[in-house]
C-alpha cells in the first residue's frame, strides 16, 4: 500500500506493506528450511521495483516479534502455516512532542527497543544524555472539543524526517548548531525551537492544555507492541538525575528540561510562597531574552562562560587546596549555636507544633557535635554525627525567617532525619556549605567552600524582596506563570508586584544562567524528583507510598505524610522481584531485608525506576560517552529484547 499523500501531491512515506503466508504442502511435502534472508530476498524480486530494502524487515503478527536474524530459518523461529507475517519498513514516522508544547516528525525505529531508540532520537535532536528520557504515548481525550482546542494549542510542527545523520557520532557543529540542521532553512528554524523558550503561548491555550499527573506508569516498554505509525508521542525527561550539564554543549537538552521544570512547578504545589514568586520571576525573565534570542547568540554566550570557567578551575590549580589563611575565621562562623531537634527515625507530624531544643553545635572536619552548652563542649559531646554520605535538604522561608538544614544521616536500619536551626542567613549559608561538602567527604579547607557559601547567598537573594526599588517594567498576564492555587489565592494586582520585584533580583542574568538557574532551583526543592507509588509493605495491614528519588527510597505514611524511614542505594546489596504474586523484595546491608507488594503500578515499572537510577549512579566524568546498554537491560528488568 503506498503511502500517505500530502496536499502537495508529494508522498512523505513511499514503503509498501506485504502480508506473506506460507502455504501448507501436505505431510509430504519437505520440510521449509528457507531462512529468513532467503524470504525477503525473494519478496524484493516478486515485486520487481528499483528501490533500497535495507530498511524492511518481516513482522510477526501474532507473536509480536521482529525476525531480525535472517539466517535463521522459518521453523527454528517456530512458525507454521497460521503464521501471518509483515514485510514492512523498520523505520516508521511518528510526531514527537517535545517539553516546550512543540512538535516534530521524525523516523521512529519501531524494530529495537526504546533505550536504542531514544538514543538515536535524542542524537537527532542534539540532546546528550538519552538515558535521562524516555517516551510514552500521548493521553486520550475522549471530548473531541477537547482535543480541537488541544491541537490548536500546539505550536507548529517541524519535519525531521528526510534528516540524516553522520556515520560518525562526533557532533560537528556549524554555525553554533549541529551540522545536521543547517541543511535548510527549516531545520534552522527546527533547531532554533529546540534550543530557545516559545513564548508565544498565550494564557486562554495554557488553561486549556493538558495538566500532567502521574507518568510514572506510561513510558513505553517498546514501540511496535503498543504504538502506530502516525501516532503522536510525547518524550520526557523519566530519570531526575541531570548528569553534566553545559550550556555550550547542552543548549536543546538545558532548554527542553527548563520547560519541563517549569510545568512541573505551575502545577505542582509548591511548599512556599517566596518559591512560588522566584520560579515565576526566573521563567519571566527567561521569556523576556528569549523573544529576541537565537541559538548562536547562546552558543558564543556559553562559550564565554567555559572560558570564565576554565580561568577558574586553573586559578584553584594554582592556589591548591591548602587551607587559606582565613580557615580559622571559617572555623569560627561554622562555630555557633544553631537550634538543633533530638535525633529521630521519623520527623515530626506536619500538623503538629515541636519547638526546638537548643544546643551547642561545632562543626570539625566531616563531623557535627552537639553539647548541652558552650562550657560542656570542651568534654564529651551528647552525640558525633559524620556527616560523610548523608542527604543535606534545605529548609527555608525568607519572609518567616526560617533557615534550617534537614540531614538524612544513614544508619543501619534506614536513615535518621536531623534538623538544625540557623540565626540568620549568613550563618546558614556557611554551616550548609559546610554539610554540602561533609556529605561528599571535604572539609571546610577545599577550595570550593567559599565558592559553594556564595553560590548559597546568592540563592538566598533571589527569594528576597526590593520594595523600595522602581518597578520600571510594566508587564501583563504575570499570574499565568504561577500554579492555580495562588492564581486563586492571589489578585493580578497582588502577584505582579511580587513578580517584578523578584525579578530585580534575576535581570542581571544571561539567558543560560537564568535556565540554570530555574534548573538549580527546581532541583533544590525538597520533594525533587521523587516518583510515587502505593504499595503495601510485608507485614503492614494498610497501604502505604513508596517514593522512588534518585538516590534513595523513602518509606511515606498514606495517611499524614510523614517520612517512615528511607533507605539508599548505595546500603543495597540486591534486590527480586516475585512475579506471581506482585512482589518487589529488597536486601540491605546490616541484614535489613524490605519487602512489598505493588498496588498503583506494576512490579516491572517499580523495578525499572530502582534499576534505571542505579544504573545511572555509575556514570563518571572521566568515562567514555558510551552506554551500556547490556547493564541497563539487566539492571532495569530485560522487558525489551536486545
Amino acid at each position: 500500500m503506498a503511502g500517505i499523500k500530502t496536499a502537495t501531491g508529494e508522498y512523505i512515506d513511499d514503503s509498501w506493506e506485504l502480508s506473506v503466508f506460507v502455504e501448507d504442502l501436505g505431510p509430504e511435502a519437505e520440510p521449509i528450511n528457507l531462512h529468513i534472508g532467503g524470504i525477503m530476498l525473494q519478496i524484493a524480486d516478486k515485486l520487481k521495483l528499483q528501490k533500497d530494502w535495507s530498511d524492511h524487515a518481516l513482522w510477526w503478527e501474532q507473536k509480536k516479534l521482529w525476525l531480525l536474524k535472517t539466517n535463521w530459518s522459518l521453523d527454528k523461529y517456530g512458525i507454521l502455516a497460521d503464521a501471518k507475517l509483515h514485510f514492512t519498513p523498520q523505520h516508521k514516522p511518528v510526531v514527537l512532542f517535545l517539553p516546550n508544547r512543540c512538535s516534530v516528525w521524525v523516523r521512529a525505529n519501531f524494530a529495537q527497543p526504546v533505550f536504542r531508540t531514544v538514543c538515536d532520537l535524542c542524537r537527532l535532536l542534539a540532546i546528550r544524555h538519552p538515558e535521562e528520557l524516555s517516551l510514552l504515548r500521548a493521553p486520550e481525550e475522549k471530548d473531541k472539543r477537547k482535543q480541537k482546542e488541544k491541537e490548536e494549542t500546539t505550536a507548529r510542527s517541524y519535519d525531521l524526517t528526510h534528516v540524516r545523520l553522520p556515520a560518525s557520532k562526533a557532533q560537528q557543529t556549524f554555525r553554533g548548531m549541529p551540522a545536521h540542521f543547517s541543511d535548510s532553512a527549516e531545520t534552522e528554524a527546527c533547531y532554533q525551537m529546540l534550543s530557545v523558550s516559545q513564548t508565544s503561548v498565550t494564557p486562554e491555550q495554557i488553561v486549556r492544555m493538558h495538566r500532567p499527573g502521574s507518568l510514572v506508569a506510561g513510558f513505553l516498554r517498546t514501540l511496535l507492541q503498543q504504538v502506530k505509525e502516525h501516532e503522536c508521542l510525547w518524550l520526557r525527561f523519566k530519570y531526575y538525575s541531570f548528569f553534566d550539564l553545559e550550556p555550550k554543549y547542552d543548549a536543546v537538552r538545558i532548554n527542553q528540561l527548563c520547560e519541563q521544570a517549569s510545568w512541573w512547578c505551575c502545577w505542582r504545589r509548591l511548599h512556599e510562597e517566596e518559591e512560588m514568586v522566584v520560579f515565576a520571576a526566573l521563567q519571566y525573565h527567561i521569556n523576556q531574552l528569549s523573544l529576541n534570542a537565537t541559538s548562536a547568540e547562546q552558543s558564543s554566550e556559553s562559550g564565554l562562560d567555559d572560558l570564565d570557567k576554565a580561568l577558574a578551575n586553573l586559578e584553584v590549580k594554582l592556589e591548591g587546596s591548602a587551607p587559606a589563611p582565613s580557615l580559622l575565621v571559617r572555623t569560627a562562623s561554622v562555630t555557633g549555636h544553631p537550634q538543633h531537634c533530638n535525633p529521630q527515625r521519623s520527623p515530626p507530624r506536619k500538623l503538629t507544633l515541636k519547638g526546638y531544643k537548643q544546643y551547642w553545635v561545632t562543626f570539625k572536619e566531616t563531623t557535627v557535635s552537639y553539647f548541652k552548652s558552650p562550657e560542656d563542649a570542651l568534654g564529651e559531646p551528647i552525640q558525633q554525627l559524620n556527616l560523610k554520605g548523608c542527604e543535606v535538604v534545605p529548609d527555608v522561608n525568607i519572609s518567616g525567617q526560617k533557615f534550617c538544614i534537614k540531614l538524612l544521616v544513614p544508619s543501619p536500619d534506614g536513615m535518621s532525619e536531623i534538623h538544625l536551626r540557623c540565626v540568620d542567613e549568613q550563618q546558614y549559608a556557611s554551616w550548609m556549605a559546610g554539610c554540602r561538602l561533609a556529605a561528599k567527604g571535604k572539609t571546610m579547607a577545599d577550595a570550593s567552600y567559599q565558592a559553594e557559601k556564595e553560590n548559597i547567598l546568592s540563592f538566598l537573594k533571589l527569594q528576597k524582596t526590593n520594595p523600595e526599588m522602581s518597578l520600571t517594567a510594566e508587564t501583563e498576564g504575570t499570574q499565568w506563570l504561577v500554579s492555580p492555587r495562588y492564581q486563586k489565592k492571589f489578585k493580578p494586582k497582588q502577584l505582579t508586584p511580587r513578580i517584578l520585584e523578584a525579578y530585580q533580583n534575576v535581570s542581571q542574568h544571561s539567558l543560560a544562567e537564568a535556565k540554570m538557574k530555574f534548573i538549580q532551583a527546581w532541583q533544590s526543592l525538597p520533594d525533587f524528583g521523587i516518583s510515587y507509588f502505593v504499595v503495601r509493605f510485608k507485614g503492614s495491614r494498610k497501604d502505604e507510598i513508596l517514593g522512588i528519588a534518585n538516590n534513595r527510597l523513602i518509606r511515606i505514611d498514606l495517611a499524614i505524610g510523614d517520612v517512615v524511614k528511607t533507605w539508599r542505594y548505595s546500603n543495597m546489596r540486591q534486590w527480586n522481584v516475585n512475579w506471581d504474586i506482585r512482589q518487589v523484595a529488597i536486601e540491605f546491608d546490616e541484614h535489613i531485608n524490605v519487602a512489598f507488594s505493588c498496588i498503583s503500578a506494576g512490579c516491572k515499572t517499580v523495578h525499572e525506576y530502582i534499576g534505571g537510577y542505579i544504573f545511572l549512579s555509575t556514570r563518571t566524568a572521566d568515562r567514555s560517552q558510551t552506554l551500556d546498554e547490556e547493564l541497563f537491560h539487566k539492571l532495569t528488568g530485560g522487558h525489551e529484547a536486545l
